[in-house]
């Protein structure tokens, strides 16, 4: 066969056009492939710190939010249940809270940055049911010694104001604190402990 008659110019433009088609072609496959292999936002968000604004929340009110799919407490304890939390030693497995979880900066008799401000995953540490807030004092079905506090309706564990695990319960540990910090005053960070957890 002969090259006689062979247009070099269109040779070299089919040449280039079809590379480019291909290289188009292949763009498209690759970017739906890349994009499964990313975790979705749903996924993403899970993990992700969460912003609560504590400017109306009133004294005794509990809040709860959603970080990594589990439950979180946040709770603006009384002055009066502040003076109670110093009462309980006596009745709890780890008042000084040694064997349970919690960022440095919560490791103190409030479990907490701020005293008033409580934050944990409301999950018991028992088997992880959700115990119910018992804010009342002396409630017929917890008994004349019950000063408020957190109750496994699962298994009758039992958690103070800070979410101290009381003596000779199922659930062997307090309450898991998360890392949080506050932004300032009113704005508190769930899942980033940043700077130590300081205000």
């Amino acid at each position: 066969m002969s090259d006689e008659g062979v247009d070099e110019s269109k040779r070299q433009f089919l040449t280039s056009a079809l590379t480019v088609v291909g290289a188009i072609g292949s763009g498209y496959l690759a970017v739906p492939l890349l994009a499964q292999m990313q975790p979705s936002v749903k996924a993403m968000a899970a993990g992700a710190p969460v912003e609560v604004d504590l400017s109306k929340m009133e004294a005794g009110q509990l809040l709860r939010v959603a970080w990594r799919g589990k439950p979180v407490w946040i709770l603006n304890r009384t002055p009066a249940a502040l003076e109670t939390l110093k009462t309980m030693d006596k009745v709890l497995s780890d008042p000084q809270s040694n064997d349970s979880i919690q960022p440095a900066s919560s490791k103190n008799s409030y479990r907490s940055i701020k005293p008033e401000i409580f934050v944990a995953i409301g999950l018991c540490t028992h088997l992880g049911c959700s115990p119910t807030f018992r804010p009342e004092l002396a409630p017929h079905d917890l008994g004349a010694d019950w000063k408020g506090g957190f109750f496994c309706p699962c298994h009758g564990s039992r958690f103070d104001l800070a979410g101290r695990v009381y003596s000779g319960v199922p659930a062997p540990t307090n309450l898991e604190i998360p890392p949080h910090r506050y932004i300032n005053d009113n704005l508190l960070i769930i899942g980033d402990e940043g700077n130590g957890g300081a205000a």
